[in-house]
């Protein structure tokens, strides 16, 4: 099938079988298909959440360099790779992990339930996806980059027939008051309906609508928004309801809920172009 992203055959991880890299010039992206590989992206991760963004790591995390938890194991780990550095390890330059709902059961859940109560989420008929631990090396961070894990989400979301994802989704440090207009524009402006709203847990829960709505600023607002959470609300993502202060890696969360028929929708237009198919004159 073009374009569906699964792992390499020779040294496999559990899970999916073998399908074609999406390239773009000297970046490609595809999943993660061996131990060495899922390694180099768990360094990445400790470089960019604990030496750049302040995360604050325990003994083990420290001495490892690696950020890693239970759900690694069951996951797939998105790869971008720059082939000009070299193969495998060598060229990851960047990271996103997706848990579909079957490995997620493995595991006794998903990440975002130690956040959230889900439960909307988890009621829902389709099948669901959660995205996480997003990252990428500073010297890749361009519209390129990122256009190219779009593709690659994409190609994900068409191959395993995801109808929802969803995840927690960082804004960078836990200062509300800073934070104030990039909260409030999310709440005002992007709240989930109540049949698919997560709500941050109790004793975790922060208030998001900290301005009025006449008093936040769009500008500044949409400025204060990483590019992957204005991603996802191009593709008309939702917010929960709360935000979560997370003191360990110095960030505030919020969780995004995007149905995904937009993201199927604009992967199916690229590849009819590809192939002159019906999209093709679009």
């Amino acid at each position: 099938m073009p374009g569906s992203l699964v792992r390499r055959p020779e040294a496999p991880l559990s899970g999916s079988a073998v399908c074609e890299e999406q390239r773009s010039g000297n970046l490609g992206v595809r999943l993660a298909g061996t131990p060495a590989e899922l390694d180099a992206a768990l360094a990445l991760r400790f470089r960019v959440f604990y030496e750049e963004m302040g995360a604050r790591p325990d003994t083990a995390t420290a001495a490892a360099r690696r950020d890693t938890d239970a759900f690694d194991a069951v996951a797939d780990h998105l790869l971008v790779l720059d082939h000009d550095l070299g193969e495998g390890p060598a060229a990851v330059v960047g990271t996103y992990r997706l848990i579909r709902r079957e490995a997620a059961e493995r595991v006794g859940g998903f990440y975002s339930a130690g956040e959230y109560d889900i439960s909307p989420l988890l009621a829902y008929p389709g099948r669901v996806l959660e995205l996480g631990r997003s990252c990428v090396h500073e010297a890749y961070r361009t519209r390129g980059t990122l256009q190219l894990l779009w593709r690659g989400i994409a190609a994900y979301v068409f191959q395993h027939r995801v109808d929802l994802m969803f995840g927690c989704a960082s804004l960078p440090g836990t200062d509300l008051d800073a934070l104030a207009p990039a909260l409030s524009f999310l709440h005002h402006n992007h709240l989930a309906p109540p049949a698919l709203r997560p709500r941050a847990l109790a004793r975790l829960h922060v208030p998001m609508d900290r301005l009025d709505p006449g008093g936040v600023d769009l500008r500044a607002a949409l400025a204060e928004l990483p590019p992957l959470v204005k991603g996802y609300l191009r593709l008309g993502g939702f917010v929960g309801d709360g935000a979560v202060l997370d003191t360990q890696f110095n960030t505030t969360d919020v969780c995004i809920v995007v149905k995904t028929d937009l993201v199927t929708d604009k992967y199916y237009r690229h590849y009819e172009r590809r192939l002159g198919g019906p999209g093709s004159g679009e």
